[in-house]
């Protein structure tokens, strides 16, 4: 059984990834693979501009610790990122270290510094000390997923 976030092989009784700890949900053979949907106007919906996502540079939590969808706004020159509950983005899990990561507005750009955390920090699935951030890019700190954008 293949993870559907890392692509590890996984033995077929496997319930998590080995590699990266997703839960394996098991393919389920013989029944409907497609579904079709119709597209609704929900409250809310960005296109209406109601509870539009910040302007400006910000991360989206994407997955972890039940935040998915929460929207950090990226406006002082240095944001922290850790388990201390002062940081600026305080990301309460034990994959995260107190003080995890920060993030440096300088003249050419935002950077994400990893502070020598214990199991580090990823950007597109690849371990940095430091990296500039690029709309898009996927950030990895513990558990928690995030992407960065530009808008």
């Amino acid at each position: 059984m293949y993870c559907v976030e890392c692509g590890f092989g996984n033995s077929e009784a496997a319930n998590f990834c080995a590699k990266c700890g997703t839960l394996l949900v098991p393919e389920e053979t013989g029944g409907q693979t497609t579904m079709s949907f119709v597209p609704t106007t929900v409250e809310g919906d960005v296109s209406t501009g109601a509870d539009a996502p910040p302007e400006g540079q910000t991360l989206v939590i994407r997955s972890g610790g039940g935040r998915a969808g929460e929207h950090i706004s990226l406006r002082a020159a240095r944001e922290t990122i850790g388990r201390e509950p002062d940081s600026d983005l305080f990301l309460d899990d034990v994959t995260v270290s107190r003080r995890h990561a920060v993030i440096e507005r300088t003249s050419d750009g935002l950077y994400i510094v990893d502070l020598e955390s214990l199991n580090g920090t990823y950007v597109n699935r690849r371990r940095i000390e430091r990296h500039r951030l690029a709309d898009g890019d996927e950030v990895q700190v513990g558990k928690f997923k995030l992407t960065y954008l530009e808008r």
